[in-house]
């Protein structure tokens, strides 16, 4: 062999790799796999896929502005701030469909841009997604708003029976069905208090029963209403309940229902005003243990419930799993029946299974 065919085969000798059996094979499986991983840092550090999307790329940082500043949205029109707060963690959904968007038009300014809302959604609710709960505890509690419509209320009253709760709370009980619920529930409960459309039953005896104002009259005429026909359309109770460690204060309450109209906006004002009624009630109970059971009509992350929030803990943000989703029942959506608590230390929370009502009961376990 001459030496210029010697020097035209040394590269092709160069490329082969020793076999494990003695002989040589070429590096046919590393070489394009390198070449994929410095195609793609070389696409990555083209200016093209950061400058593609930028409406997405805004889309993004407003999802993200908007979860992290929503304490800063006004409610002078249309109570925009509490509708936003009170449908705030589903603004999670859009992160996925951002995220999809971002990939088809491969704008890595987009994916980049995603980390802000992504952060702030798991910086708010992310705690909310595992599992929370504790053994133990001696007393349980059921809250439910049993719906005025409520086609079954004897088989209402026979589910949240055998739900085992110590302590039931009731709210929005018709008049027609008083009577059914009263003569279910007795079986199971020795002591209970209706007043107006809110009504507590427990296995534990009962004191200091009395309706609680829950901002539904308002105006010039409400004081000249007769206490009677104020008790009818009631919507708050207080009772203490006297349990093996003492004393227990528990309020009851359904307050003034939110509407969403093109007009009025997110229309909010009598709730508002019952959860500031209830509020100072609230402040003012001197009993070490509180509970507050009912149906609230509004998340907890709506402002309008702060003068609560700072009082009471929800016994399922501290003892749940999830979000405890309770309305409407057919595919729930909110959290808007509440179980909160002050003086005593929730062990577990849940939501119940359907009855004949649009709410599902909301259930926790505490204990001290």
């Amino acid at each position: 062999m001459t030496g210029e065919e010697r020097a035209q085969t040394m590269p092709r000798a160069a490329t082969a790799q020793a076999d494990p059996h003695g002989g040589s094979r070429p590096d046919s499986d590393t070489r394009p796999r390198h070449a994929r991983i410095r195609r793609a840092i070389r696409g990555g550090l083209r200016p093209e896929p950061w400058k593609r999307g930028p409406v997405l790329v805004a889309q993004a940082l407003l999802l993200g502005l908007l979860m992290l500043l929503h304490a800063r949205i006004p409610n002078r029109i249309g109570n925009l701030g509490s509708l936003v707060e009170t449908f705030l963690p589903w603004f999670g959904l859009f992160l996925p469909v951002l995220l999809a968007g971002a990939l088809w038009r491969r704008s890595a300014s987009a994916v980049a841009a995603l980390l802000l809302p992504a952060v702030v959604w798991l910086h708010l609710f992310g705690g909310l997604l595992g599992d929370r709960s504790r053994p133990g505890g001696d007393l349980t509690v059921v809250s439910h708003n049993v719906g005025a419509d409520n086609p079954d209320p004897v088989g209402t009253a026979r589910d949240l029976a055998a739900s085992g709760a110590d302590v039931l709370a009731l709210q929005e009980i018709a008049a027609e069905a008083k009577p059914r619920y009263e003569r279910e529930l007795a079986k199971a409960y020795r002591y209970h208090t209706v007043q107006g459309t809110v009504g507590l039953w427990s296995k534990l005896p009962l004191s200091d029963t009395r309706p609680v104002d829950t901002g539904m009259d308002y105006g010039p005429l409400a004081k000249t209403k007769p206490a009677d026909v104020k008790l009818t359309d009631n919507r708050g109770l207080h009772a203490t309940v006297s349990t093996p460690r003492g004393p227990l204060s528990v309020y009851v309450a359904h307050l003034g229902s939110a509407r969403v109209n093109p007009r009025g906006g997110f229309v909010t004002d009598q709730r508002d005003r019952g959860a500031e009624a209830l509020a100072k009630t609230v402040a003012a109970d001197r009993n070490e243990r509180v509970l507050l059971l009912g149906d609230l009509n509004g998340t907890l992350d709506d402002r309008a419930f702060t003068t609560l929030t700072t009082q009471l803990t929800s016994a399922q943000t501290a003892a749940g799993a999830g979000f405890g989703f309770s309305w409407p029942a057919n595919f729930p959506v909110a959290r808007i029946d509440q179980v909160l608590v002050r003086g005593v230390e929730p062990m577990s929370a849940w939501v119940l299974g359907a009855t004949g009502s649009d709410h599902l009961p909301v259930g926790a376990r505490v204990g001290w």
